[in-house]
């Protein structure tokens, strides 16, 4: 057995089916969704069944689904547009230490233009505690954004459980549902929530699309200006193609008929991990509010980096990173006041559709190879 991915958290293949469907959209709807002719036409159905394919993974009104260009921009369309609609004169924004650089980044930049950044801490499994969310709220919070699923650890945020805090102050919601959509049921109203990431390359779509749930009554100021697009939110002509191919993903998302079994071979790894090296790797992020495709484990006193380059034909991340010669800890795991010796040696394995038992066992063998405890 050669090459083995296990990097699904980062990106996924583009499923056949999605391929099929823009192959279908490259002949057959090539006109501009804006333009009332026939050539027209056929794209802006297009563009609309694919919204309305979005929203009912989602559950929610065609009319709430803004495409963009991927998790990123829906990030920084919550976050800067939230802030721009602001009337305050120095608004707060609230969010975790361990969020996705795509919430990290915007919400500094926004610290350079006034807004005061609440940054709220984990345990040590990564979940958040809701009594420092009420603790942090102040006349001036105009969001809070907390990602739904940690895309290095796996850990499930009590999200509902914020979400009430949030109505009891009138506060919008936004979380970053990156890694769960599709992973596991997310739905809007279950949550409460009212502005929702979803990054098409992380659901067997391709890059280059993403949605932005927008709750109706939500303002938000539109980070591209132009014509009036997706009603008036995101100016730029629509993919045909792309959007074509995010709403075939959904479609195939709700099936959900993967999660049982990508956690029971995610389970099965982390026996046969166990077995193998017994008290020398850890387990990092929630035992049990985690997402059913993702393990991340440190091995004690070791490199993650350095394991993840001698673990041949296996993709994998890593959780520590060199930076000018130096590993450094990852944000994420230092937030969780993982200590260095253990957090050094994290990997991530993150499963998908096609993943099987046989390459579970063989990337075990791999390791065992490739780290020796006396």
């Amino acid at each position: 057995m050669g090459q083995i991915y296990l990097d699904y958290n980062a990106s996924t293949p583009i499923a056949p089916q999605v391929a099929a469907v823009m192959q279908d959209a490259l002949s057959e709807a090539f006109g501009n969704p804006s333009s009332p002719h026939w050539a027209g036409e056929p794209a802006r159905q297009s563009v609309e069944i694919a919204r309305g394919q979005v929203a009912d993974l989602i559950g929610c009104d065609p009319l709430e689904v803004v495409f963009t260009s991927g998790g990123s921009e829906s990030n920084n369309f919550a976050l800067k547009g939230a802030f721009f609609a602001s009337t305050r004169a120095r608004p707060s924004i609230i969010t975790t230490r361990i969020e996705h650089p795509a919430i990290v980044e915007p919400c500094r930049f926004l610290e350079r233009l006034g807004t005061q950044i609440i940054w709220l801490p984990v345990d040590g499994s990564g979940r958040i505690n809701p009594n420092d969310l009420r603790r942090a709220i102040t006349a001036d919070t105009i969001l809070i954004s907390i990602m739904h699923a940690n895309n290095e650890v796996g850990t499930i945020q009590p999200i509902e459980d914020c979400v009430i805090i949030a109505r009891e102050h009138g506060i919008p919601f936004h979380t970053d549902a990156a890694q769960s959509v599709g992973k596991i049921p997310v739905r809007v109203d279950d949550l409460g929530i009212d502005l929702l990431t979803i990054a098409g390359h992380k659901l067997y779509a391709p890059k280059g699309i993403g949605a932005l749930f927008v709750r109706k009554g939500m303002v938000l100021e539109p980070l591209i200006h132009g014509a009036g697009h997706e009603g008036g939110r995101r100016a730029g002509t629509e993919s045909a193609l792309l959007a074509a191919a995010l709403g075939e993903a959904c479609v195939l998302a709700g099936n959900f008929s993967d999660i049982p079994k990508m956690k029971t071979l995610r389970d099965h790894f982390w026996r046969k991990l166990k077995e193998r090296f017994g008290n020398n790797v850890v387990l990092n992020g929630h035992p049990e509010h985690r997402l059913p495709n993702t393990l991340n484990v440190s091995f004690i006193g070791r490199i993650g980096s350095d394991i993840l380059t001698r673990l041949d034909g296996v993709a994998a991340s890593t959780g520590s990173a060199c930076h000018a010669g130096r590993v450094e800890l990852s944000p994420v795991l230092e937030a969780m006041a993982v200590p260095e010796k253990i957090g050094m040696g994290a990997l991530r394995f993150s499963l998908g559709r096609e993943t099987t038992a046989k390459e579970i066992d063989e990337v075990v063998e791999r390791l065992s190879g490739t780290i020796q405890y006396a």
